[in-house]
């Protein structure tokens, strides 16, 4: 039996209703109820207008309320006010009793029709819930069917012109291009961010409020609309704290009056607040940004290695990344790191590498045997890896053409060769307070440890990225690092009409050119 009290001393019951002031509040001073319920409901066609106020103001209370698991409660809350505030006569009125409680009164002589009529209020609500859920899922297992049918045709003109919707076997939301013109402006230059892997990078408001960053993918390796609209469901499905989350994407048709928006595809991400890590570490002068602190330098160094170990590990298949660099670590509102751009990330079946003719990836960021024979494992995201953990402990580019080993690998080698570790440290972080009060010299140390060993020029030398993270955080000791040898004869070579420049290894051996991939 429900119990009256409820209506006054129970919270988020029905939309968070407490008290009559509440209702007022949620609904207004006059409700259906308020008119259809006040007369004598003993005549059974007030009854029956009072029982329809009654549902129109249970659904009013559930949009307000949110959760449909409240209907009860709600329906509940409606019989409650019918009887004890709009009807004039009051609760313990016969009519009243009968028409909304559906209790039997002896002493009417309609009493066992206005029974039936409170027993059709509940049950006609929870039929119409059932019919409604019943319809729900043959929609849905129809539109399933329909889907596999259908394959991997993705889009059709007809349902490209929808508003945003779901896909049935994915998160992503699929965006017109009218509404990622209205939330750039039309892409409009006060709203470019910067260019990204394989395109340009705007941001955007959504019409319900929410900033996007919209990527334009202009240059891939996608040979049709099917292979985009198949890495889009891949990335769609990888969720993590330290991955970038895909909202959608967009595929426009060819326009032959408009050849600009004609045959366009958009991916669609979170905005991350914070910009991204190169701005951070390598602050251009006049802008008020501070350094990283040593603690926020450590987090980010540990949310990397956690995004890329779940991508290692974490999906079936493994995704390899190919292009770890800082402009794909994004930094949030609470300045934690997010890997980004995943138009490059290449699923690899279950033990294999990958040979590849079409190397993909940043100058100073390549592994050696990606760069030089396409093979693509995951030490080829660790050595990546381990180039961004220098970059951030040293404060200096991967590539710095100004010095003699200009890349940062080689440089912060020959600093730890020579015993003077500390000279490779950031110079902020030995004058930040954190390094006074706490002394954490032997963590970042060990960082530095950490990154040169990823970034090892040969394979079998480099950590997994779970035995990196493990170092990281101190649950494994840093093994001895082995010297690093000069990965070619020559100081540089060419690929892809590009100079891919190598420094000479510091006092290492030669290193034959097979002898790397082992």
């Amino acid at each position: 039996c429900f119990d009256p009290l409820q209506f006054v001393i129970t919270p988020n019951v029905c939309a968070s209703i407490e008290s009559t002031q509440d209702w007022f509040s949620k609904l207004g001073p006059s409700t259906p109820l308020d008119t259809a319920c006040r007369p004598d409901l003993t005549d059974l066609t007030s009854c029956d207008r009072c029982v329809a106020a009654g549902f129109q103001v249970q659904a009013d209370l559930i949009a307000i309320d949110g959760n449909k698991s409240h209907s009860t409660d709600c329906f509940y809350f409606s019989i409650l006010y019918a009887a004890g505030i709009a009807n004039q006569f009051g609760p313990e009125n016969t009519g009243t009793l009968s028409c909304v409680f559906g209790l039997p009164i002896t002493t009417g002589s309609g009493s066992a029709s206005k029974k039936h009529l409170a027993l059709v209020f509940g049950l006609t609500g929870a039929s119409v819930a059932v019919l409604v859920m019943s319809c729900l899922l043959g929609l849905y297992f129809w539109w399933d069917r329909k889907w596999r049918k259908k394959g991997h045709e993705m889009f059709d003109l007809e349902e490209s012109e929808s508003r945003p919707r779901m896909r049935p076997s994915t998160v992503s939301i699929w965006f017109k291009i009218d509404e990622l013109e209205r939330a750039t402006d039309n892409f409009s230059q006060k709203n470019f961010i910067g260019r990204g892997g394989f395109g340009m990078v705007y941001k955007g408001t959504l019409s319900d409020g929410t900033v996007v960053a919209v990527k334009n993918v202009i240059e891939s390796d996608f040979q049709g609309n099917a292979e985009f609209c198949n890495e889009v469901e891949i990335i769609s499905n990888l969720k993590h704290r330290n991955l970038v989350p895909l909202r959608g994407c967009c595929v426009t048709e060819d326009d032959e009056e408009n050849e600009e928006r004609g045959g366009q595809r958009y991916l669609v991400y979170d905005y991350m607040l914070n910009g991204n890590l190169d701005d951070h570490l390598f602050i251009s002068s006049g802008i008020g940004k501070q350094p990283l602190t040593w603690p926020q330098r450590k987090s980010i160094i540990l949310d990397v290695a956690k995004g890329l170990a779940y991508l290692h590990y974490g999906v079936k298949p493994a995704i390899y990344h190919r292009d770890i660099k800082a402009t794909n670590i994004l930094l949030d509102a609470d300045m934690r790191a997010r890997v980004a751009d995943f138009g490059l990330a290449k699923q690899i079946r279950e033990g294999q590498s990958h040979l590849t003719t079409r190397v993909a990836g940043t100058h100073g960021y390549l592994a050696p045997e990606y760069a030089l024979y396409g093979q693509l494992t995951e030490k080829s995201d660790v050595y990546s890896f381990g180039v961004v953990v220098l970059e951030i402990m040293c404060g200096r580019k991967a590539l710095d053409l100004s010095s003699h080993a200009f890349l940062v690998t080689d440089w912060a080698w020959s600093l730890v060769k020579a015993g003077k570790i500390e000279e490779a440290l950031d110079a902020s972080l030995l004058r930040d307070e954190d390094f006074a009060n706490s002394n954490p010299k032997g963590i970042m140390e060990r960082f530095v440890h950490v990154g040169i060993l990823c970034a090892h020029v040969m394979v079998a030398l480099r950590p997994t990225i779970l035995d990196a993270l493990k170092m990281l955080e101190g649950d494994i000791e840093v093994p001895a690092i082995p010297d690093r040898p000069t990965p070619l004869g020559h100081p540089s070579f060419c690929g892809d009409g590009n100079t891919f420049s190598i420094s000479p290894a510091l006092g290492g051996p030669r290193l034959h050119t097979g002898d790397m991939l082992r």
